[in-house]
């Protein structure tokens, strides 16, 4: 997708789904094209298990959007349609039927810590670092950076949008933005630990968890433990339960 210097690189192996930011040159930052060509890139087929989504090289996951571009915008429209795109992309991440796993190195801000947190796992290099430098440029974070107060907490997040502070892999580890850290040369290796653990369960019951997740993030209490009857009962629509649970019971005989 796209020309030589600034793509979105797609390649589907086996069950697993691989998606490039390649801009290395620019930090992986995100114009308007590659935005457009990241929202397409969630559209799975039937029998892909998990979509990892990293940038090309090691400086850098997303190192943000695209500040030259960002810098021309002159009408409040024109900040409109570019945070759109933004918007786009992270719902095409949150909409994807299946979990996608940030695989994260180097940087990681602005749209791209947006990305990132759209993802249903994230997991990153030791060196790696985090930040929301929005306010920094003269914008405040929008659209997807409302999801930080549900991974990080609320005053973690005005550290982050108020201040432009910028966090280690440990401190994102330790406030709960990523679910782990190793070194650089052990990033490939965890990613496909998770994606084992991902081939080890149901398709259809991952599909059906990831969107329980989703709903209960908009639900109240006591809506979100309602919601999950009509979701247990759907897991029976296919003979995927009585399937596994026959293999796991063999197993134990």
């Amino acid at each position: 997708m796209g020309h030589a210097m600034s793509r979105i690189i797609v390649s589907d192996s086996g069950d697993v789904r691989r998606v490039t930011v390649a801009h290395e040159a620019k930090l992986n930052c995100l114009n308007s094209a590659l935005l457009e060509q990241l929202a397409q890139a969630f559209a799975v087929d039937e029998g892909i298990r998990a979509v990892v989504l990293t940038g090309e090289g090691t400086r850098a996951f997303i190192g943000g959007a695209d500040i030259r571009e960002m810098g021309a915008i002159d009408t409040p429209s024109g900040a409109r349609a570019f945070i759109t795109q933004v918007h786009r992309a992270c719902a095409a991440i949150r909409a994807c039927p299946v979990p996608v796993i940030a695989r994260v190195q180097g940087w990681c801000l602005g749209a791209g810590m947006e990305i990132a947190a759209a993802c249903d796992l994230r997991i990153a290099a030791g060196a790696a670092h985090f930040g929301m430098p929005e306010v920094r440029v003269g914008i405040p974070s929008v659209v997807e950076a409302a999801l930080l107060p549900g991974l990080i907490g609320w005053g973690r997040t005005r550290r982050l949008l108020l201040l432009g502070e910028t966090i280690d892999a440990a401190t994102a580890e330790a406030w709960g933005f990523c679910e782990r850290v190793v070194p650089l040369d052990a990033l490939d290796a965890a990613v496909e630990e998770w994606v084992g653990m991902l081939r080890e369960a149901g398709l259809r019951a991952i599909a059906n968890q990831k969107a329980l997740i989703r709903a209960w993030e908009e639900l109240s209490l006591s809506e979100a433990v309602a919601a999950g009857i009509p979701a247990f009962a759907s897991a029976f629509e296919t003979d995927e339960p009585a399937r596994m649970m026959g293999a796991f019971l063999g197993r134990k005989r």
